[in-house]
């Protein structure tokens, strides 16, 4: 859960897979044997030099048609229902800091076009028109067809390598950047993979293509965060920060992409306040039913909720009750957190004292029962203030230890711990155990309590009628 780091399985390495084994040796030729009848032996030497010469006639003949295959065989590997070599062979070459061989674009499209399925075809013949003519943004828009096609999976770091890297300066950077990440995800080796990433940073100009600087660099950090380097995740992402702070009008794409590594981020490190606060910040820049899995809007809920009840500084649960998010619980082993989640904005300790039971179901919940309800308790004293009027907020100890449900000597820390977080404002009178109070924290407000405020101002504008009516006709006797 929150806190604790995720395991993430080491992929072996592709160079030992691509390992040559060593052949068994095979018996030894009867030619080999020694012969005591010269003519046998003549015999048999002349039968070797045949078939040498017959070898050599037909390499001569069938050379093209070996070289053909031997070029293209990177293509059939990486179709396993062509072959049974592993799909990872597909992956060329693991030096990605190395330029790729100059792009002969006939022979790339012949190779691609023999060693692929049917329904790729069109896309490489679209490729080839597009590249000759030089239509660079339809060319990219075409790519991102191509990467978002399933059976494209296999070849896509081939695509990117031997053709993409030929014409890439010509792109936009930021859509190369979307192109290189997608195409990333397909190297398993985390090296290969981070190698392949740090190589396409190298080849983008920070200070001209600052948006695609970022997005890379929050890639980068994301990819070191899932293999553990939490060391080098923060040190990127405070550099991606410092190019971010200083942008104005920034593509969603961008501030999705840093804040949602942040937000993984203080997850690892289990900083429960930080990962809230980035985490809906990164549901501000997605469009939640479309760019989020169904998995994935579940274990984003899930943890939004947890952050919310272990967050220190979170005392407002207003902002994240209103978003979609939390749809994903409905109807799920975690709809109870929902539940939850109203019942600690309300301040409602009886239903909290209901739903206490199901807290074994998250260990995390149940080792810190005694903060939640302290926080339940706050959120009671909160919820007390903000529903009376302005000149109605003096409370003696007696009605705060009733709303609360606490002990009447425990109501004084309650106030005082209330006044150290800044939830309210106001003094407090040990003598006649009373809190006068006269300011509450700002909060993101459900429909219902926008219906109890809708309700209070208009008691507010009848009590102004009156008052009009009351002075108008002395207004009216001066004039």
């Amino acid at each position: 859960m929150i806190g604790a780091q995720r395991e993430f399985k080491t992929c072996k390495s592709i160079r030992a897979r691509l390992r040559p084994t060593h052949q068994t040796q095979s018996p030894p030729s009867p030619h080999s044997v020694a012969m005591s009848d010269p003519v046998q032996a003549r015999g048999v030497l002349f039968g070797s030099v045949s078939l040498v010469l017959l070898f050599l006639k037909a390499v001569a003949k069938y050379s093209q048609t070996i070289t053909t295959t031997l070029t293209s065989l990177l293509w059939h590997n990486a179709y396993a229902s062509r072959t049974t070599l592993p799909v990872s062979m597909a992956q060329p070459n693991l030096d990605f800091s190395s330029p790729p061989p100059k792009l002969v674009l006939d022979d790339f499209i012949a190779k691609a076009l023999s060693s692929t399925p049917p329904d790729l075809h069109p896309f490489f013949e679209e490729f080839r028109n597009l590249y000759s003519r030089k239509l660079w943004h339809q060319l990219t828009l075409k790519l991102f067809e191509f990467f978002d096609h399933p059976p494209s999976k296999p070849c896509r770091v081939v695509v990117f390598q031997q053709f993409v890297r030929d014409f890439e300066s010509k792109l936009n950077q930021q859509k190369l950047v979307e192109l290189g990440t997608r195409v990333s995800k397909e190297i398993t080796n985390p090296q290969a993979q981070l190698g392949f990433l740090s190589a396409l940073l190298s080849r983008i100009d920070a200070e001209k293509s600052k948006e695609a600087y970022v997005l890379l660099l929050a890639n980068i950090a994301h990819a070191k965060l899932v293999y553990g380097d939490l060391e080098g995740t923060k040190k990127d992402m405070d550099t991606a920060w410092k190019s971010l702070d200083q942008l104005e009008g920034v593509d969603n794409a961008v501030n999705a992409s840093y804040y949602r590594v942040a937000a993984d981020y203080y997850k690892a490190k289990a900083e429960y306040a930080p990962y809230y606060k980035h985490s809906l910040l990164y549901l501000a820049c997605v469009d939640v039913g479309t760019d989020l899995t169904a998995e994935e809007r579940l274990l984003r809920a899930h943890d939004l909720g947890i952050s919310a009840f272990l967050g220190e500084s979170i005392y407002n649960f207003g902002e994240l009750l209103i978003h979609p998010i939390l749809d994903a619980l409905d109807n799920t082993q975690y709809d109870w957190i929902k539940k939850l989640l109203f019942t600690f904005n309300e301040g409602n300790i009886g239903k909290f004292e209901a739903l206490a039971p199901l807290f074994p179901q998250e260990p995390i919940l149940e080792q810190n029962y005694p903060f939640l309800r302290q926080k339940i308790c706050l959120m009671a004293l909160i919820e007390s203030v903000f529903k009376r009027s302005a000149n109605d907020r003096t409370m003696t100890f007696q009605t705060i230890a009733e709303e609360t449900r606490l002990a009447i000597d425990e109501v004084e820390h309650l106030i005082m711990k209330a006044l150290s977080l800044k939830l309210i404002r106001g003094t407090l009178d040990q003598v006649d155990e009373k809190a006068h109070i006269t300011w509450v924290q700002p909060r993101v407000l459900s429909r219902g309590q926008i219906g109890e405020l809708a309700g209070r101002l208009g008691v507010w504008i009848e009590r102004l009628g009156r008052v009009e009516e009351r002075i108008a006709p002395q207004v009216s006797g001066t004039a």
